[in-house]
């Protein structure tokens, strides 16, 4: 009997993680298993796209639900073509302001979590299985004001190449996907009663096409637009002193 070939998708709730159900839902797979806190909104993707859906609500901040999808995995015993690591959190803010349980939920969720899922998942892939994980444009720099943010996002981006390298020979295709601003709810449209202004924002569609085109190419990495690639370019060729410079310059009116 053929295992049956799935995909996870974390966070897939809301933004770029309902975008990523629905490209894959493209894709040839029996089940999609979307994971997400909200299940009222696990449960509309599963009525909008059907049985193929199948929700599992968990929080991926407690080590004790990350680690429940080994016994769920060994229960299954599917073939995981795709694993999305999409679930995360952002604050735009001074580190001091910071409390103890944010940074903790930031770490666990950006950096611990998805770490983990790769190697529970990692057991039940074969050769032309693909993992993403979500990282940004922030970790090509230190960033400040999304310091605890761009730092986590550096761990994906360095980690996932580097697994990429070590998987390879088991024909399995690791790709940090580092976009810009994405158009989604996670960005706060308003600092102290200011507009914020997002230079080179991109629409989440494009973010995630490009994100599996690459991941088929068997990339290390997805950059979606020519901003983000001149922003690249520019941190590769600048002192990291004067790129925060010029960051600093730009935020300076939200703070």
């Amino acid at each position: 009997m053929d295992m049956k070939k799935i995909a996870i998708v974390t966070g897939a709730s809301g933004g770029m993680g309902q975008v990523f159900v629905r490209e894959l839902a493209k894709e040839a797979l029996d089940e999609i298993w979307i994971v997400g806190r909200n299940e009222q909104r696990l449960l509309a993707l599963k009525n909008e796209f059907g049985e193929r859906m199948i929700p599992i609500c968990k929080d991926l901040t407690k080590n004790e639900d990350v680690l429940s999808f080994s016994d769920i995995l060994k229960t299954q015993h599917p073939s995981v073509l795709w694993l999305v690591n999409n679930a995360g959190v952002a604050k735009m803010a001074p580190s001091k302001e910071f409390s103890f349980s944010e940074i903790e939920q930031t770490i666990d969720l950006n950096c611990k979590a998805p770490a983990a899922l790769i190697n529970i998942c990692i057991p039940f892939m074969e050769r032309g299985a693909k993992i993403l994980n979500i990282s940004s444009a922030s970790a090509f720099q230190p960033v400040p004001y999304i310091n605890l943010y761009a730092a986590t996002k550096a761990f994906e981006r360095s980690y996932s190449r580097a697994l990429n390298a070590e998987l390879k020979p088991c024909g399995i295709t690791v790709t940090a996907v580092c976009p810009g601003w994405v158009d989604t709810d996670m960005l706060v449209r308003e600092i102290n009663g200011k507009k914020v202004h997002f230079p080179g924002m991109t629409a989440p569609e494009k973010v995630v096409r490009k994100a599996l085109k690459d991941a088929k190419r068997g990339r290390d990495m997805s950059v979606c637009s020519l901003y983000v690639k001149c922003q690249h370019l520019h941190v590769k060729l600048l002192p990291q002193r004067l790129t925060m410079k010029i960051w600093l310059h730009g935020v300076k009116n939200y703070l």
